[in-house]
């Protein structure tokens, strides 16, 4: 039985992107904690989040993630805020091999300039949230077992990174 591969850190920086292509090396399935979610409730995060609002999600959030780590053989995208929850976070590493896509600010900014799906975004000062969110989550994201600065790394570099730490994990005694 192999540990998932677990991606955390904040919106934008490729979880998803980078999530299928590891899995496809690993010939593990994928799964995107976020999509999941979307399919159940057959509506954007953003109109849950509109309609239910944030609590609402929060809670569905923790059921499936924690429902999907049971899982093996799995790469699991974890939706930007995932990793915060403590019982998402303790189950994490426990069963699991964690990885936190970092990015910089600027470039998050500049990467979600252009989007219109992100609920924390609606409405705001993107680059005002985008730094506060960061700043709050950055601790958190740190426990995750390894972190992959990926500025200006390849999304195939970022993987290959990916896989060798994880063929690490699997290779100790």
């Amino acid at each position: 039985m192999n540990k998932n591969v677990i991606l955390t850190g904040m919106m934008g920086v490729g979880k998803s992107t980078i999530g299928r292509m590891v899995a496809k090396k690993l010939k593990y399935s994928f799964i995107d904690i976020d999509k999941l979610i979307e399919a159940k409730e057959g509506c954007s995060i953003n109109l849950i989040f509109k309609n239910k609002g944030e609590n609402y999600f929060r809670r569905m959030e923790n059921n499936i993630t924690l429902q999907e780590l049971k899982r093996n053989n799995s790469v699991i995208s974890l939706g930007g805020g995932a990793f915060l929850n403590k019982s998402i976070r303790r189950n994490v590493k426990k069963f699991s091999v964690s990885f936190w896509l970092d990015v910089s600010v600027v470039l998050l900014i500049k990467r979600l300039e252009r989007t219109k799906n992100r609920p924390l975004l609606y409405k705001k000062n993107l680059k005002d949230v985008v730094k506060k969110i960061y700043l709050e989550r950055k601790k958190t994201y740190n426990e995750a077992e390894f972190k992959i600065i990926c500025n200006y790394l390849k999304s195939s570099e970022i993987v290959n990174k990916v896989l060798k730490l994880y063929e690490k994990t699997r290779n100790k005694v």
